[in-house]
């Protein structure tokens, strides 16, 4: 893939037992049964109801130059694109910046709003990643989520940095942090307890 210009991170809000969602995810509730009502309310609250509080960390989460996403986070469609679907985050996305959307079905880009244009990949991982560091330049590129995306990376040796945002409440089933992931090696750079959430900086090293 050539040499890194910009790095690969992460940022990731899972609950203390390292749920990233409840079991049971639909569209009317994409975060399934999370505590709440199924939104992600509960597990996000601190990017919300206390953005100020967390400003630093909401910044460097807009702060990557492309991101690359599963198909489960972009939207609840399943097999073809049988029926329009853009996204959770209406006509505006929060990226402004290209996403690449992973999928086994081929559809054409969809540009939005602000910035923002959903790419979307059939060739996997490596080939997500690849265009979206061409898209990056020397910017870092986000890898989005959800947890069964972020795993992949992990597995894979991919990651340059994994960004955790722990919320004190158990979920006890759902998609997992570092399922299926061999043994990693990393070196904590940050931490920083706040009130609904506590943020962990850490170095993949091997």
């Amino acid at each position: 893939m050539g040499a890194r210009a910009g790095r690969v991170v992460c940022d990731l809000t899972v609950s203390l037992d390292g749920y990233a969602a409840g079991p049971g995810q639909s569209e009317e509730r994409p975060f399934g049964d999370d505590g709440g009502d199924g939104w992600g309310a509960t597990l996000h609250g601190w990017m919300f109801e206390d953005a100020e509080e967390n400003r630093a960390e909401i910044d460097l989460l807009g702060s990557a130059r492309a991101y690359v996403m599963g198909r489960n986070m972009f939207g609840p469609v399943r097999g073809p694109w049988d029926r329009p679907w853009n996204g959770w985050w209406g006509d505006e996305p929060p990226f402004h910046a290209p996403v690449f959307v992973l999928t086994h079905h081929p559809r054409e880009p969809q540009p939005m709003a602000g910035g923002t244009t959903f790419h979307f990949v059939t060739d996997g991982i490596g080939a997500a990643l690849e265009r979206a560091r061409a898209a990056a330049g020397d910017g870092d590129v986000a890898v989005a989520g959800g947890a069964t995306t972020v795993n992949q990376y992990l597995a894979a040796g991919l990651v340059d940095e994994l960004r955790l945002h722990v919320v004190p409440l158990t979920l006890g089933a759902g998609p997992r942090l570092f399922d299926g992931v061999p043994r990693l090696r990393l070196a904590q750079v940050a931490s920083r307890p706040a009130r609904r959430v506590t943020h962990l900086t850490y170095e993949v090293l091997a």
